[in-house]
């Protein structure tokens, strides 16, 4: 019985540097990786049958992470794609994962997560319109928040911090970092970027 290839990742980062350390640390988990500098080159080297999936930088010169995903749609690509992202891109990774991206994933990152994040990337690829039963079960857990508690999710996943978020809604930074702590609790999220990401896939953001 033959072997099945290694999973392909498609990695797009104008920094040399990233882009070697990732591909150290995918090759050295067993996956197949090859590497663009910039996503223009991705579109112009990705042809039919394409496999894998796409990992990329999200703040790029020319063309962005964003508008190379669209780009990718438009052009009838449907490969998985994970996002990376530096600090403050909360609001574009959540415009990214609304237009269908997976996942984003925030630099400096852990390797473990980098490569979890992959793995469920391309299984989604290869299952799309399943259902995802942790998915349906963050749903049941948001539908307890209370009204305050969304207001302040709603705001952590625009990008908002704990002092504009409590501008807007009318209460102190360190309320806003009680509601938050109660909304991680209730949603058992373990981070800010896995409460995002699962709010975005849940169609509540």
């Amino acid at each position: 019985m033959p072997a099945h290839p290694p999973p392909l990742v498609h990695v797009v980062d104008d920094d040399p540097a990233m882009r070697d350390s990732v591909a150290f640390l995918l090759d050295t988990a067993g996956f197949d990786v090859r590497l663009y500098e910039a996503g223009a080159i991705l579109l112009k080297r990705l042809a039919p049958p394409v496999s894998g999936c796409i990992l990329t930088d999200i703040r790029m010169p020319g063309l962005d992470g964003l508008e190379l995903f669209r780009r990718l749609r438009a052009a009838g690509h449907t490969l998985p794609v994970v996002m990376m992202t530096g600090h403050g891109d909360v609001p574009l990774a959540v415009e990214a994962m609304k237009l269908g991206a997976c996942d984003f994933i925030e630099k400096p990152f852990d390797g473990e997560a980098l490569l979890q994040a992959l793995h469920a990337a391309l299984e989604r690829g290869g299952h799309n319109g399943t259902v995802d039963p942790t998915l349906q079960e963050f749903v049941r857990r948001l539908l307890t928040l209370s009204e305050r508690e969304r207001q302040v999710l709603d705001h952590l996943v625009a990008g908002g911090t704990s002092k504009e978020i409590g501008r807007l809604l009318d209460i102190s930074p360190r309320t806003v970092e009680i509601y938050r702590a109660k909304v991680m609790a209730k949603t058992r999220a373990g981070n800010l970027q896995e409460l995002v990401r699962w709010a975005v896939r849940a169609g509540f953001a």
